[in-house]
């Protein structure tokens, strides 16, 4: 598994938001946490299992981002 940070494109696997993809906001014992400024805003990101996301080895900037700016990021991930 490749090495996650604050900021890398992952794709869900599991639960009711798989096969979208969001970035990881932070880490946290086993757990990250992600958003993609739809459906999970970066104010209220959602907690998820490191096993059950797949990382894409993308990385995104999060300084000054905004919800539109990731969403309008993502879709790039989401029309491949």
């Amino acid at each position: 598994m490749k090495q996650l940070i604050a900021g890398s494109v992952v794709k869900a696997t599991a639960g009711r938001d798989k096969g979208g993809f969001f970035t990881v906001t932070q880490l946290q014992n086993g757990y990250c946490f992600i958003a993609d400024g739809k459906s999970r805003k970066l104010a209220s990101h959602k907690r998820k299992n490191l096993k059950h996301i797949s990382p894409t080895g993308s990385v995104i900037d999060l300084n000054g981002i905004t919800d539109k700016k990731l969403r309008t990021l993502l879709k790039c991930y989401a029309n491949e």
